[in-house]
């Protein structure tokens, strides 16, 4: 069943970058087209951390991977390098989970 998924899911990728092959280029060019193509990678991006930190399965959780994220978030604040910021979310997280502050 999981390869039936995966396959339907490339091809449907396939076939969504095809037609992009086929509208024409006033279309693409347009203001607001532009304007939500370039804010589509942040919404996703932002809604993957959203269920990555709050989602177990159905379910809403808040526990230490919650400390993580404030903690790279003031990593960010700090203008801190990408990989500093994802180990200190990281170690946060791993810190309070040793501790058994949050499971």
């Amino acid at each position: 069943m999981i390869w039936a998924a995966v396959l339907l899911g490339s091809l449907g990728t396939y076939v969504e970058k095809l037609v992009g092959f086929f509208l024409p280029r006033s279309l693409l060019e347009r203001a607001a087209v532009r304007r939500v193509a370039g804010l589509l990678p942040v919404a996703l991006l932002a809604a993957l951390v959203a269920v990555q930190t709050f989602a177990v399965g159905q379910t809403l959780v808040v526990d230490a991977r919650l400390a993580g994220l404030l903690a790279a978030i003031v990593a960010l604040l700090l203008r801190a390098p990408f990989i500093v910021v994802v180990l200190v979310a990281a170690v946060v997280a791993a810190v309070l989970r040793a501790a058994g502050l949050a499971t």
